[in-house]
């Protein structure tokens, strides 16, 4: 095993859940991590796009799915695939819902999935990554990258918390420009179960 696979190593499983009000440190061994874990519904997929004065829009979506695989001995290739569908968004304002579905942004008649396959895995710090891979949304695909920082693990379940900015102009959603922001700013919680 180099020394670059136990770095990262470290990188991903340097945490457990805390007992006793503290945060316990337990890296567990390569074997006991590696494998194929689920993402849970318990995961958050939340964003923001900002407006000139304030305001802005906040939501979140309610359907996704996805998988990553950590693979012992070989992690530079483990694999993460991510999907969510944008008729699930949520706002709290029918009005905004309704439009985001519509042609002018998600157009999620047309294309019911927005999906995520990493490719690339860059350690960042001692419980942090930047993971870069190609986002697929309204047809069209591109490069895009999140951090991911290591918030829990307890032998069975893990949890990230993932932050990324996309540019709406990209994938053809900068619909309101310049009084909204094309910049969409994620903030997301993923909590995986091995399976």
């Amino acid at each position: 095993m180099t020394r670059k696979t136990v770095l990262f190593t470290a990188l991903l499983f340097a945490a457990s859940f805390p007992q006793d009000g503290q945060s316990a440190v337990e890296v567990p061994s390569l074997a006991e991590a590696a494998g194929r874990y689920a993402i849970t519904p318990g995961s958050s997929i939340a964003f923001s796009v900002g407006q000139v004065g304030g305001g802005g829009i906040k939501g979140k979506f309610g359907k996704f799915s996805g998988i990553f695989n950590l693979k012992a001995g070989d992690l530079a290739h483990s694999m993460v695939s991510f999907e969510l569908k944008p008729e699930s968004v949520m706002t709290g304002q029918d009005r905004i819902d309704a439009f985001l579905r519509s042609g002018a942004v998600f157009d999620s008649s047309q294309f019911d999935t927005i999906s995520f396959r990493s490719e690339h895995v860059e350690q960042t710090g001692p419980d942090s990554a930047r993971i870069t891979g190609t986002l697929t949304a309204k047809g069209r695909s591109m490069s895009e990258s999140f951090d991911v920082t290591l918030t829990a693990w307890n032998g069975r379940m893990i949890a990230f918390n993932v932050s990324g900015r996309i540019f709406r102009s990209r994938y053809a959603m900068d619909v309101g420009t310049p009084i909204y922001s094309n910049v969409v700013q994620f903030d997301m919680m993923i909590k995986g179960e091995r399976n």
